[in-house]
């Protein structure tokens, strides 16, 4: 097996800042050595180098950090960014349910495909949850772009039989065509499944049944879907569900709540509502540019620290703004304040990296650059602009990294690495 080291400035937050004292990890003059596309070992450079005589190095200048974890996007949506006008439910009927009729295209789908597994690469984010649409062939495509570039990708096909007309499946369809994907995709490379009912809205009873059997007869795959991001969003399901006391009660009823769950926003949950979500062990994406950008609200991240469940960070483009981790970084630490909470550096890398693998059940394989996990990793460049190299040189570790996540963005990664080996440059983009 090959073998080889990058020698720069090392950082990572494997476990939470909020929790243990010795979240952070950082080596300024640090070894990473690679084996086999994983971690092989990671120190100071002066006490490991020696160990490892002859080897292979290539010096990275800027700040070497985990590849960041995107834990909810729709690629679907790449192409309906920045679509100006409306809340959560308008915004969807206008702008979202016409660019993801458009997938019925195979061409289309692959299309959009390969420009969102680039840009994903771009901006640093090796690892992502994401949303396919209902057409089978928009998850197939997005997994044979991501095999190819060997990214560690968990998609499913959008379940939705009360959809508007050209997005709409079957009860009993979606979930055979779901079943399929598993069977084909699955484990393939670095994929992942995810059963994804779009929102309580758009599935009957009997397909949010069959979800919820379909998870329970998959111990590996994850549920995929959102919660409690808009008022108006909320009213409608608890009209269309009044036996239920609130939102995730309709989800808990149909075994749709547990450990492999992740619920995107969760913007409006309350306590006892936070409190079944970390009993259950299940987690919630936090979307701050997506919630921002549609007006849904901000997130209560302290409550859900307070509660106990477990938290990633989510570009969810479309409504997001920006693919860029950092830049998401950044709006997190904007709703932090306005709700009167500072969000520290090192704990929103933790959220944007380790914490995000840990919601998606794959602490253990990415995340933190520990030996034994997927050598994915990402070069950041703090002088990449102007204002960056204004606002970070000679700075404390901590000012320049909370200048990349206010200042920064895909201009800021200079290279990302997929299993140890270059999968894109700022220069060239992404590679095929």
């Amino acid at each position: 097996m090959s073998r080889h080291g990058f020698r720069g400035e090392i950082l990572s937050v494997p476990r939470d800042p909020l929790r243990h004292d010795d979240a952070i990890r950082h080596l300024a003059d640090g070894l990473l050595v690679v084996e086999g596309g994983r971690v092989c070992a990671i120190g100071p450079y002066a006490t490991l180098a020696p160990r490892f005589a002859g080897l292979t190095i290539e010096p990275l200048a800027g700040l070497i950090v985990p590849g960041f974890v995107d834990t909810h996007v729709h690629y679907p949506q790449l192409g309906a960014i920045a679509a100006h006008g409306g809340q959560l439910l308008e915004w969807l009927e206008r702008h979202i349910f016409p660019a993801e009729a458009a997938f019925a295209d195979p061409d289309h789908a692959a299309r959009m495909a390969r420009l969102f597994c680039d840009a994903l690469l771009r901006h640093g984010t090796t690892s992502a949850l994401v949303f396919a649409t209902v057409h089978p062939g928009s998850v197939e495509a997005l997994f044979r772009e991501a095999l190819a570039r060997d990214m560690r990708l968990i998609a499913g096909k959008v379940l939705m039989d009360l959809g508007p007309d050209g997005l709409r499946d079957g009860a009993e369809s979606g979930l055979a065509e779901s079943a399929a994907l598993i069977a084909r995709w699955r484990g393939r490379g670095r994929l992942g499944y995810a059963v994804t009912p779009r929102f309580a809205l758009t599935s009957s009873p009997d397909q949010l049944t069959g979800a919820g059997a379909l998870l329970a007869r998959h111990p590996d795959i994850l549920l995929h879907t959102h919660i409690a991001e808009n008022r108006a969003e909320i009213d409608a399901v608890a009209a269309a569900f009044p036996q239920d006391r609130d939102y995730l009660a309709v989800y808990e009823r149909f075994g749709l709540v547990g450990p492999r769950s992740v619920f995107a926003h969760g913007v409006h949950l309350a306590p006892d509502a936070m409190a079944r979500l970390a009993a259950a062990g299940s987690g919630i994406a936090f979307c701050p540019s997506s919630n921002l950008f549609l007006g849904s609200g901000l997130f209560d991240l302290a409550a859900a620290d307070a509660a106990g469940v477990r938290v990633g960070l989510g570009s969810d483009i479309g409504a997001g703004t920006s693919l860029s981790m950092l830049a998401t970084c950044g709006e997190a630490y904007k709703i932090g304040q306005l709700r009167g909470d500072t969000l520290d550096p090192f704990r929103a890398l933790y959220l944007a990296t380790a914490g995000g693998a840990a919601l998606l059940g794959l602490e253990d394989r990415i995340g933190g650059l520990r030996p034994g996990q997927d050598a994915d990793f990402v070069q950041l460049d703090p002088a990449a602009t102007p204002l960056l190299a204004l606002r970070t040189a000679g700075r404390p570790l901590a000012e320049r990294l909370f200048a990349l996540h206010v200042l920064g963005d895909d201009r800021a990664v200079a290279a990302t690495f997929l299993a140890g080996r270059r999968a894109a440059t700022r220069e060239t983009g992404a590679f095929r």
